[in-house]
């Protein structure tokens, strides 16, 4: 009898030598994160389908968290695991609609306008932030970056070749959105909740919780690019570029120091182990 040959692992939709790996992977991902939520939400239909639809502000921690077990699952979970958890957004999706309250322009959460702002929005920051922060990603590995991303829009919907895969594509795409894009009463409302969440007495009292995530919510701000600063009413001046790398570079290395061991989430080592990388 012959033996069965071992099957490969399977390593999901980027697989360990992606750029995407090695983006998710950084330890700036939370100040991306933040940086996304906050230029996701100049977009007025975007802002609106959170406002609307979302449980942020009875349960922001929950939300992040879950954001973030979303992105950590597609990025290093096997095909079906990223696949199960596409289809379970796009089953959510599907069933959202509302109406701008300041314009009364009506949207459905599923269209492939929205899905498309929403996805530059977090690859980019994904990319841009930990770049800013002291990532080297060569210029050939950034559009590649862009590239491998187009397989994860496709998760939400989206048609890949409808989404920028290249830092050009991207530029003009952000370029060509930002007629649209203004500060809405919702946005604004949205945005004070962000610097200021809710936390418990012990937490608020007894941790230094507050004025880090006051400090780390500002240094968000600053890395946005400058025509959102403006949208915001902040300073878009190149010192302010300046001053949010440093900052960056500050917050990454201090995160460095800590053992890959604590600092990478289950996903990622879950997603090692599978390929024999551990």
């Amino acid at each position: 009898m012959s033996e069965q040959p071992d099957l490969e692992p399977d390593p999901g939709l980027y697989g360990p030598d992606s750029v995407t790996w090695r983006v998710h992977a950084d330890p700036t991902m939370a100040l991306s994160g933040l940086r996304a939520l906050l230029l996701q939400a100049v977009h007025p239909l975007a802002m609106a389908g959170v406002a609307q639809h979302s449980d942020f502000r009875e349960d922001p921690w929950g939300r992040l968290f879950r954001t973030a077990e979303y992105v950590g699952v597609t990025t290093y979970g096997t095909t079906s695991e990223a696949r199960r958890a596409g289809a379970k957004v796009r089953g959510i999706h599907g069933r959202l609609a509302g109406i701008e309250p300041e314009t009364g322009v009506t949207y459905r959460i599923n269209d492939p306008h929205l899905l498309r702002w929403v996805h530059c929005v977090e690859v980019e920051s994904f990319l841009t932030t930990a770049m800013r922060c002291g990532l080297r990603v060569s210029a050939a590995d950034q559009d590649r970056y862009y590239a491998e991303q187009t397989v994860g829009a496709a998760l939400v919907g989206l048609d890949p070749v409808t989404v920028p895969g290249s830092v050009a594509q991207m530029a003009a795409y952000f370029q060509e959105m930002q007629p649209e894009l203004r500060l809405t009463d919702a946005a604004k409302k949205a945005v004070r909740f962000v610097m200021w969440p809710p936390m418990s007495a012990l937490v608020r009292l007894g941790t230094p919780a507050r004025p880090a995530w006051v400090a780390l919510t500002s240094a968000a701000f600053a890395m946005l690019p400058r025509w959102a600063r403006r949208i915001y009413r902040l300073p878009g001046l190149p010192t302010t570029d300046l001053a949010a790398s440093a900052a960056g570079l500050a917050f990454r290395s201090g995160l460095l120091i800590v053992p890959e061991s604590l600092r990478h989430g289950p996903n990622l080592k879950n997603g090692q182990a599978r390929m024999g990388l551990l």
